[in-house]
């Protein structure tokens, strides 16, 4: 009689960052402006990219992927966290839940492969210069990109489907600003734990594939580096590996604790450092990843100077 009775929910309310009325408006603001810098940022490298033959090659054909991924996740997520600091509303229903986790979980994990393969690619670039365009040839550079979003595609689709066995009827309150898998997963009426078991198997398999491929491949780097005897050549060598590597600690970070880090705590302090841990990776990390990639390599610089000098002779 009591399954009966159960009312299950198919509309939930995101709790967001505040509870606070007066620091809506200001962080509206601050997330606004920070979602603007990152379409432009994103968009502007990709359009760059594109429009300039010389960055045809596997290397910035990875970032500009990169960065449709930072621009894909960060519109999966802003949006509506923008949408519930102005209403009182702040409903979103099972289906857009789940859509927004799926497009979420592609992109995050779309992410992590592709900082592998730029991690490949810049061994080769390295390690084996002479072998590089018959190595990173743009065949395998799509082979890449390919496999990376087909994966992701998988493991997104493998943790939705373990998402639509669950029901919710003990709560419709989400305490997060998106709907991620833990914080749904908190709040089911039935038992998660082998969602629990699919995310740990899965999501720890790719991060540690990901990042020992990672670790693996910049040692070899930065063994070769080291026997170079030219300075020229070192410090060329670690400003072309650094944006890179800046990018992927700021990635991994986060992800790793939030995903793999045992978390059993269900306080709202718990709650409350989970979305922190989640602002750095959803919001920060696409916000500054053009920046690092932007500032740090000499031949983005230069195509975006040669850009600008010719639409400036153009008008």
């Amino acid at each position: 009689m009591e399954k009966k009775n159960t009312t299950l929910y198919s509309e939930f309310i995101l709790i967001g960052l505040t509870h606070q009325p007066e620091w809506k408006i200001p962080l509206f603001l601050v997330f606004l402006v920070i979602y603007l810098i990152t379409m432009v940022g994103n968009l502007g490298l990709i359009v760059l990219i594109w429009n300039d033959p010389h960055l045809h090659i596997p290397m910035y054909l990875l970032l500009g992927n990169l960065a449709f991924v930072d621009a894909l996740m960060s519109s999966t997520v802003i949006p509506k966290m923008l949408d519930n600091f102005l209403t009182t509303n702040k409903i979103i229903s099972l289906s857009e839940c789940m859509t927004q986790f799926f497009s979420f979980a592609i992109a995050g994990t779309t992410e992590c492969f592709l900082l592998t393969a730029m991690a490949y690619d810049r061994y080769v670039a390295i390690c084996k210069p002479l072998f590089y365009p018959m190595i990173m040839t743009h065949r395998l550079c799509i082979r890449l990109l390919i496999l990376s979003f087909v994966g992701a595609i998988v493991h997104a689709s493998i943790h939705e489907g373990f998402m639509f066995r669950l029901t919710f009827c003990n709560s419709n309150i989400i305490h997060h600003f998106y709907c991620d898998v833990i914080p749904l997963l908190k709040i089911s009426c039935v038992d998660p734990s082998i969602n629990f078991l699919m995310i740990f198997i899965f999501a720890s398999s790719i991060q540690i594939f990901t990042v020992t491929t990672v670790l693996v491949s910049y040692s070899f780097v930065l063994f070769t580096i080291l026997k170079k005897k030219s300075v020229k050549g070192i410090r060329k060598a670690f400003s072309t590996c650094g944006a890179h590597l800046s990018s992927v600690f700021l990635y991994y970070g986060p992800l790793i604790f939030m995903y793999v880090h045992p978390s059993s705590s269900q306080s709202p302090k718990s709650d409350d450092e989970d979305m922190m841990d989640s602002l750095f990776y959803v919001v920060i990390i696409p916000l500054l990843n053009p920046i690092i990639y932007s500032l740090r390599n000499k031949q983005v610089i230069n195509s975006l100077t040669k850009l600008f000098k010719r639409n400036i002779s153009i008008a």
